[in-house]
């Protein structure tokens, strides 16, 4: 796999879950990968596993200091940021919307939003200076098809989504491409939050929703973001991608 031969990336989030899905596969697709976490033991540990392809980076995407301290580290390291994935999400337990606390709703929206809305602000000048670049953000099926008791999450997921195409419209005279994906809940830590309680039961609740009967994965969601950020989907922007197995017919 060459897809992207010669491209430079930076995953936030990608020391777990999802995220490390996407660095695997776009490790295996010939990309050099910045893994931005905070959890930089996690990104030590990735990037000694997978080689010199790959380089940790510590960073708080809700900190504009620790983001673009990050940022500094991830140019020092790549002659370019050819793509960004704006994957460090956070979830919420099921929860009456009215008995989610200010502190958890601020939590959410820091995570899910504001770090896209940085991350903009640091990563788009560049990419505008080598006229082009493209940026993959992990929206969710909740924001095309809302659960209740999940209203917050469901609306920054939704908030993400609007964001992907507006960014894309606003982008496109620069060559830079933006897009989304849209997971199904998946094998990830984030899982049982979703769930309230990973149980027999609240799995097969939730398959029986799933047409194609089963959770996503990681890898599933890292061979996604490798064609939308190839040049195989260099004519791809604006889309907001379901990999649910059928969860938003």
């Amino acid at each position: 796999m060459s897809q992207l031969a010669g491209k430079y990336a930076l995953v936030t989030g990608g020391a777990s879950g999802f995220g490390l899905g996407i660095v695997q596969c776009f490790v295996q697709a010939g990309a050099h990968v910045g893994i931005m976490d905070i959890n930089p033991e996690a990104a030590n540990e990735v990037a000694a596993r997978l080689g010199d392809q790959v380089l940790a980076i510590p960073g708080d995407i809700t900190n504009t200091t620790s983001f673009q301290h990050s940022i500094d580290q991830f140019n020092d390291w790549a002659p370019g940021i050819h793509i960004l994935v704006n994957n460090a999400g956070t979830g919420l337990p099921p929860t009456p919307m009215e008995a989610v606390s200010e502190a958890d709703f601020q939590r959410v929206y820091s995570v899910n939003m504001y770090g896209i809305y940085l991350a903009a602000r640091l990563v788009v000048p560049r990419m505008k200076a080598q006229q082009g670049g493209c940026i993959l953000n992990i929206a969710s099926t909740a924001g095309v098809s809302p659960r209740p008791n999940l209203t917050w999450y469901n609306a920054s997921k939704g908030w993400v989504i609007t964001a992907t195409k507006s960014m894309a419209a606003e982008l496109a005279e620069f060559q830079i491409r933006v897009n989304a994906l849209n997971p199904v809940a998946g094998e990830t830590p984030l899982l049982a939050t979703f769930l309230g309680e990973d149980t027999p039961e609240n799995r097969a609740r939730f398959l029986s929703t799933i047409p194609l009967g089963r959770f996503s994965t990681p890898r599933d969601i890292g061979q996604a973001a490798v064609f939308l950020c190839s040049d195989q989907a260099d004519l791809i922007t604006g889309v907001a991608m379901e990999v649910d197995g059928g969860r938003c017919i």
